[in-house]
């Protein structure tokens, strides 16, 4: 009786892409191998990698593009390829397609206080509350990122210095913008929000971070501390 060999734990080790992705990385892997560690298992005749490369060839004419525009049942035509199966390798080929778009997404250069606006007024111009935001920027004032560090309530908000600072840390950015919100209406700066800004000016400096500016934003409006030569 011919041995059946379907499952990745049944081959033999130099076979098992598995183990060659642990010793070599993924990228030493062929697509092939790749699609069995997601289908883990083939059928009574075809370990997962055999059942891969049919899949590949005659599926997609070993076009991962063509393979990712096949439905559910038409990978289900394949013995050993049952729903789950199915669906876990679209899935896996739909994060591949929305990784490159996100490499391809345009990160905003910030050249003044309106670029900031534009880019953080959409997270703060219809809260009730207050809540205070950095943007990271690097060396270029392309934006690395944004935070949302504090969450208060309709007169104020606690910001904890250590935890602007962090962000900034993790972010490995070089100048950041302060940015938080009204609901009251009132643009003007309150003196804990100039005291904050002064606070944070001057931690900024002992880390080489340069704090840009401190935008407030109400009613799709904003005041900026830089602006007003008070940063």
């Amino acid at each position: 009786m011919e041995e059946r060999k379907n499952t990745i734990r049944q081959w033999a080790e130099d076979d098992r892409p598995r183990e060659k992705l642990i010793r070599l990385g993924r990228r030493a892997l062929s697509d092939a191998e790749l699609l069995a560690i997601l289908i883990s298992s083939g059928n009574e005749r075809e370990t997962a990698l055999d059942l891969s490369r049919r899949l590949l060839s005659e599926a997609a004419g070993n076009s991962l593009n063509r393979l990712a525009r096949l439905s559910v049942g038409d990978l289900q035509k394949f013995r050993g390829i049952g729903e789950a199966k199915a669906i876990t390798i679209l899935a896996a080929l739909e994060l591949s397609v929305r990784r490159r778009a996100a490499e391809k997404e345009i990160r905003p250069t910030i050249s003044g206080s309106k670029d900031a606006f534009q880019y953080i007024e959409p997270l703060l111009s219809d809260l009730s509350h207050e809540e205070f935001y950095v943007i990271y920027l690097n060396r270029a004032n392309v934006v690395i990122s944004h935070a949302r560090v504090s969450s208060g309530g309709i007169t104020g908000t606690v910001v904890d210095a250590r935890m602007v600072y962090k962000g900034v840390l993790d972010a490995q950015a070089t100048s950041i913008i302060l940015c938080h919100n009204h609901p009251s209406g009132n643009l003007r700066p309150s003196n804990e929000d100039i005291s904050l800004t002064k606070k944070l000016k001057e931690g900024g400096k002992l880390l080489d971070i340069n704090v840009l500016d401190h935008l407030i934003v109400c009613n799709n409006a904003f005041y900026s501390f830089a602006d007003d030569g008070l940063i």
